[in-house]
């Protein structure tokens, strides 16, 4: 039972759904053929909209934002408390920069979340090439298990052989 699930999961991976192999030709099939999808494929595929998206995801998430939101936001006060302190063009509340700071926000927040979905079908790339990899090396090694208990099993016998042979010529 394990040997026909063995075989039709090799079948599956490769793909060789209309030649009949015997399972040493399935085995040098598996281990020559390439089973993991590139994954950088797509970057030159990109739209100009999701390369920006991707960009902006980029820079919102590192520090020169951050720093530079923090400076932006001391210079807007500072100017609008004590600098411009007879005409304002944001008095105390602050309600323009309240607006500009929900815009950059509503902007902010789909283009990361683009970005987002963009990786996420990557990792799910990713993983099904780990997962395709660790299958073919669960196949490769359980293989190579057989294959070294036939060994021992042969070497037994060639020993069992020697000594019946050994014997015999005592005897002689």
């Amino acid at each position: 039972m394990l040997g026909k699930n063995r075989n039709k999961l090799i079948r599956e991976l490769i793909k060789s759904t209309d030649e009949q192999l015997d399972d040493e030709q399935l085995m040098h099939v598996l281990i020559d053929q390439k089973i993991v999808d590139n994954i950088n494929t797509d970057e030159d595929d990109r739209t100009y909209g999701q390369r920006a998206a991707d960009v902006s995801a980029k820079f919102a998430g590192s520090w020169a934002f951050i720093i530079s939101f923090w400076v932006v936001m001391f210079i807007w006060i500072l100017t609008n408390i004590w600098i411009s302190t007879a005409r304002p063009f944001d008095p105390y509340p602050f309600i323009l920069l309240n607006l500009v700071l929900s815009c950059i926000a509503a902007i902010q927040a789909p283009l990361i979340l683009m970005s987002q979905n963009r990786q996420e079908a990557k990792d799910r790339i990713r993983s099904d090439n780990d997962y395709r990899v660790n299958l073919k090396t669960e196949i490769v090694i359980s293989d190579l298990h057989k294959k070294l208990d036939r060994l021992v099993e042969n070497q037994k016998k060639l020993i069992s052989l020697y000594e019946k042979q050994h014997k015999h010529e005592e005897e002689i």
